[in-house]
């Protein structure tokens, strides 16, 4: 190969004149020779040369790091593990502002709580917590709750990894949004307060939370799978299911059927929904369509 000017370097690379007049300029492109009017000219190992610092430029090096590896100053892997961290940053900033947008579009956010919305998203773990603290406080605060249970709703914390996915971010947006809406935090405190009514009556309250959890997810998995194979409450499946609830509760089937309807809500549900996408725990399926089957059931068996 001869000598190549700017402008056949360009045809071969795709770059500009100007690029290429520019990386000469600064020392990143030397030329192997010059005409004598004083033209530069360019040979095969400028032209690879060019080639890797378009290369090192497109992956993102600035022109000092491109230049420190060229010249051997830096190895070009320390140069990359460098520029990939910075990636990561960049990226992990991106994410969380894609997910704020993503927040504000769905909630129809205004103007005055996109600043909120984005120092949500900016929580700490620490901060996350004690914004969960505040909301069990209000919803269970003051009320005669059993010991386990109210420890088992407090003991979950949203826990965000350090390079949490797009779907963590945005499910912690909506909890936080969640937790922070007043019919919501009325709707729990709710069935706080029949809880503490329940337990001022002497009912019985105080199973163990794993236990109480365990005995719920055998019915609703009963429930379940009548759904799934078209059984109507009003079936033998529903009505054996009902009598069975209805005796280890040693209530009426309406009683029951009245304490299952205030404990059940679609939100309460997104919240644990949300807590496992962001913990990255296993999905439960959801329980509310089970949960209203049953009490159907239970309100046929009367």
């Amino acid at each position: 190969m001869g000598f190549l000017t700017i402008g056949e370097l360009a045809r071969r690379t795709g770059l500009t004149t100007r690029t290429i007049r520019f990386y000469s300029d600064e020392g990143l492109l030397p030329p192997a020779h010059r005409t004598d009017a004083g033209y530069r000219l360019y040979d095969g190992a400028s032209l690879a040369r060019l080639e890797l610092l378009r290369t090192l430029r497109e992956l993102g090096l600035g022109l000092p790091d491109a230049s420190a590896a060229l010249a051997g100053a830096q190895p070009v892997a320390t140069l990359a593990r460098r520029h990939a961290a910075l990636l990561d940053e960049q990226i992990r900033v991106l994410q969380l502002r894609r997910a704020v947008l993503r927040a504000i579009a769905r909630t129809e956010t205004e103007l005055d709580g996109v600043r909120l919305m984005k120092d949500m998203a900016s929580m700490t773990d620490a901060e996350r917590a004690a914004l969960l603290d505040e909301f069990w406080d209000e919803v269970m605060g003051g009320l005669d709750i059993n010991p386990e249970f109210a420890a088992g709703m407090r003991s979950a914390k949203p826990v965000l990894p350090d390079d949490p996915s797009p779907e963590q971010l945005e499910a912690w947006l909506e909890l936080a949004e969640l937790v922070r809406d007043k019919d919501f935090r009325a709707r729990i405190r709710g069935m706080s307060e029949a809880h503490s009514a329940a337990r001022a009556t002497g009912q019985t309250m105080d199973a163990p939370f794993e236990d109480m959890r365990d005995q719920w997810r055998g019915w609703t998995t009963r429930a379940s799978a009548a759904i799934e194979a078209g059984e109507a409450p009003t079936s033998a499946a529903g009505q054996a299911l009902a009598g069975d609830i209805a005796a280890t509760s040693g209530k009426s089937a309406a009683e029951v059927a009245d304490e299952i309807a205030t404990g059940t809500d679609a939100r309460a549900e997104r919240y644990w929904q949300l807590m496992a996408v962001i913990n990255g725990w296993p999905q439960w399926p959801a329980q509310v369509p089970a949960a209203e089957w049953i009490q159907a059931a239970l309100r046929a068996a009367g």
